[in-house]
């Protein structure tokens, strides 16, 4: 039996419950800080060896050494090559899709010349090297290899070096199936906090990279938020999200089924609905309790319903909206009859799947549009992984004489105001007598 929370906007309490609701501690503890601290501390000191003998200890490996655990682009191309021809298939679709759609994020380097001569603009380089962490063991990802590889190399990221843990030597072929098909430059089969610390500062086998990307557990996600500032990171995100806004119109097992698609994650996962229409939130609910029982991860999923799920009947659709915005989600699907005449109205969500035919997982695998989302409320000030996280962009400016001159005399009052008499001095040498 689901014991989901109904709440109810029109409570005086429902804002505060909203608050409760939403509330995830992704703060690690003194215990994982500590002990991440330590890998960080020790992988630094000891390189490979340290990588080695955590690998071990924590993957339940026996590597001699790093050739162990280094794995040959011909093994990534063996995996390519044995799949079943649905699955490479569909590797190759979601590729071509997620390519193409990144390909029009590309930014280009551009400046302009000012009537005086002086020349102002901005070039867009790639980042020279890049970390991918997958998830391995039974928590394995192809998805997660496509949407962190393909804007990164559409980018033009010159080498991508991944990372997935092989906990017990347990390969997950199609893994190492859409590494080959994305093209990753090199594969360690490592894991956990010290495989974030070979990638943040290197070691003899694995080189040190610009940027690191990808989910990961606790200890993964606190240590890519002790080696940042080191190297960049992409987000720490929290567990998956979904909002549903739906009018009542579309066959509650649909929607039933796409709350389960982000409960099944996690645990900790969290599927709201919100209608206006009382009566289809039973229904989506009776829905809930029969198709439960035939999901393959059934426990994860109540849990990840009775602890943080909710059933929202909101008075009308602006309601909905300003609901919405608050909980700003990872994913929300507008499951209503014209869902663009809302859309200028969302202003917070990671990703929007609009019509009663959008299912989130779509985007999820192949739609086009990167699943690396903003979580825990976080769309509020960020967005989708995109190839813009894997470009820099340098300011351009070269004066002419003239334009030194009367740019001079700017600066030098503004220095003087500030009391850096040397910056006053270098422009002022610039003006024209």
């Amino acid at each position: 039996m689901l014991d989901i929370n109904r709440l109810q906007t029109n409570d005086a309490t429902f804002w505060a419950q909203m608050k409760d609701l939403l509330a995830w501690d992704n703060v690690s503890d003194d215990s994982v800080q500590s002990t991440v601290r330590q890998i960080l501390s020790d992988i630094r000191k000891e390189g490979d060896k340290a990588l080695v003998d955590y690998t071990n200890k924590f993957d339940r490996m026996d590597a001699a050494d790093m050739s162990v655990l280094s794995i040959p682009k011909d093994r990534l191309q063996q995996a390519l090559d044995g799949l079943p021809a649905d699955q490479r298939h569909a590797l190759e679709v979601s590729v071509e899709r997620v390519s193409r759609y990144h390909e029009k994020q590309k930014m280009a380097s551009w400046s302009y010349t000012e009537d005086d001569g002086t020349l102002l603009g901005q070039q867009v380089t790639a980042l020279d090297r890049v970390g991918l962490y997958v998830p391995g063991g039974l928590a394995a990802y192809p998805s997660s290899v496509l949407m962190n590889a393909i804007p990164a190399k559409v980018a033009g990221v010159k080498e991508l070096i991944m990372v997935v843990p092989t906990p017990d030597g347990q390969i997950n072929e199609l893994v190492f199936a859409a590494a080959a098909i994305v093209g990753v430059d090199k594969v360690f089969s490592i894991g956990g906090a010290q495989a974030i610390a070979a990638l943040a500062y290197g070691t003899e086998s694995v080189p040190q990279v610009d940027k690191i990307v990808g989910p990961g557990n606790i200890y993964v996600a606190t240590a890519k938020g002790m080696v940042f500032g080191s190297v960049g990171i992409d987000m720490i995100a929290g567990p998956s999200e979904i909002l549903v806004i739906c009018d009542g119109k579309t066959d509650p097992d649909w929607i039933a089924m796409d709350l389960f698609s982000q409960a099944e994650h996690d645990e900790d996962a969290q599927p709201i609905l919100i209608s206006p229409d009382a009566d289809f939130l039973d229904k989506v609910q009776a829905s809930m309790e029969r198709l439960l029982l035939d999901m393959e991860r059934k426990k994860i999923i109540a849990v990840s319903l009775n602890e943080r799920a909710a059933l929202i009947h909101v008075s009308d659709m602006d309601e909905a909206i300003e609901v919405c915005n608050y909980i700003a989600p990872e994913h929300l699907e507008l499951s209503v009859e014209d869902p663009q005449a809302m859309l200028p109205k969302i202003r917070h969500a990671g990703a929007i799947f609009m019509g009663r035919y959008t299912a989130e997982a779509l985007g999820d695998y192949c739609a086009g549009p990167n699943h690396v989302l903003p979580t825990s409320r976080t769309a509020r000030f960020s967005s989708a992984l995109g190839v813009y996280d894997f470009q820099k962009r340098s300011s351009l400016i070269m004066c002419s004489q003239e334009g030194a001159s009367e740019l001079g005399k700017i600066a030098s009052v503004m220095a003087r105001g500030e009391g850096l008499i040397a910056h006053a001095c270098s422009a002022e040498y610039r003006i024209k007598k």
